[in-house]
């Protein structure tokens, strides 16, 4: 594969006009009231891990419409103190997989949420817990098309409230200072990581990894690689359905949580990634709120920095932690 996007001099000032809905706010104001109103308990259940310096719980909170969600809450053994915590989330088709798999930030210090995704966790990794019982008319095998005949009825809709309510829940958890909450994810889990640095309040940081559904309009024209490729096949098939689609994405698109965040963040791109084309991360990216940088993987696709990108994100948390 070669580089098929913009140059990257003109990707650091790629700032594109995207479709923003009017109620854009009224609509994600109402969903997250909805679902708070629907309440549910947030649920620990310690595991027998046996591992000796980090210990974890199996944890259920309320999501969307008030549906339990699972995720892992891990942290160092051996200390009650009050932690910085970082949330996570995962990228398309993943689950929470095995509680051990995420060590690594309680071996750093840190309190950790890994937040499952609602109907995935089959494609890839070690397995979800989550199903999703959610509305959808005619869609794709995957979940970018489930629902998205309305904003109120998409797929997407219930997972990046699920994120949201994560951030409530995980602010109330013990052994967690709710005022150093940091939220980091890529791919999907970074366009998961987007919405949360718009839509909750008092992030210290955020970390969106190659992060996925932002401008969506101008992907679906510059790739046919999946997820976005599902966006494209639904359109080949239902042929008059392209302003009902792309209407509905503009209430998700990254972009627009980008421009209501405020949060530091740490932002990363692939210059070869055809997931997530380098335009579309630079649209959120040129578009955020916040104070920002971003890392830039010259010669990577969706694999982005990997390792040296979690490094990174290491020294980037470290760095505002009090």
């Amino acid at each position: 594969m070669t580089q098929f996007d913009l140059p990257l001099e003109q990707l650091r000032d790629y700032r594109p006009a995207v479709r923003e809905p009017q109620d854009f706010d009224a609509f994600w104001e109402s969903t997250l009231a909805q679902s708070r109103a629907a309440g549910g308990d947030v649920v620990l259940e310690p595991l027998a891990t046996q591992l000796p310096h980090v210990e974890i719980f199996d944890m259920t909170f309320p999501g969307f419409d008030g549906e339990p969600i699972k995720a892992w809450y891990s942290r160092p053994r051996g200390t009650d103190a009050e932690l910085p915590v970082v949330v996570q989330f995962h990228g398309y088709g993943g689950g929470r997989g095995l509680p051990f798999e995420h060590t690594f930030w309680p071996s750093a210090g840190y309190a950790h949420v890994m937040m499952d995704n609602r109907g995935q966790g089959s494609s890839w990794g070690n397995g979800g817990h989550t199903p999703d019982n959610g509305p959808s008319g005619p869609a794709l095998p995957g979940f970018m098309t489930r629902g998205i005949e309305d904003p109120h009825t998409y797929y997407y809709r219930r997972l990046l409230t699920d994120a949201v309510l994560s951030i409530d829940a995980t602010r109330g958890l013990p052994g967690v200072d709710a005022s150093q909450t940091f939220v980091i994810g890529g791919s999907q889990g970074g366009a998961m990581v987007l919405a949360v640095a718009g839509l909750a309040d008092g992030l210290v940081g955020v970390a969106p990894d190659v992060p996925f559904l932002c401008h969506p309009e101008r992907a679906i024209t510059i790739t046919d690689a999946d997820p976005f490729g599902e966006l494209r096949r639904y359109l080949s098939i239902h042929r008059h359905a392209a302003d009902t689609l792309l209407t509905t994405l503009s209430y998700f698109d990254g972009v627009n949580f980008a421009k209501r965040a405020s949060a530091r963040a740490l932002f990363s791109v692939g210059l070869f990634d055809d997931i997530c084309p380098p335009s579309t991360v630079f649209a959120a990216y040129n578009w955020y709120g916040g104070e920002r940088h971003i890392n830039v993987y010259d010669y990577n696709g969706h694999e982005g920095g990997a390792g040296h990108q979690g490094f990174a994100q290491w020294e980037f948390v470290r760095s505002l932690t009090r």
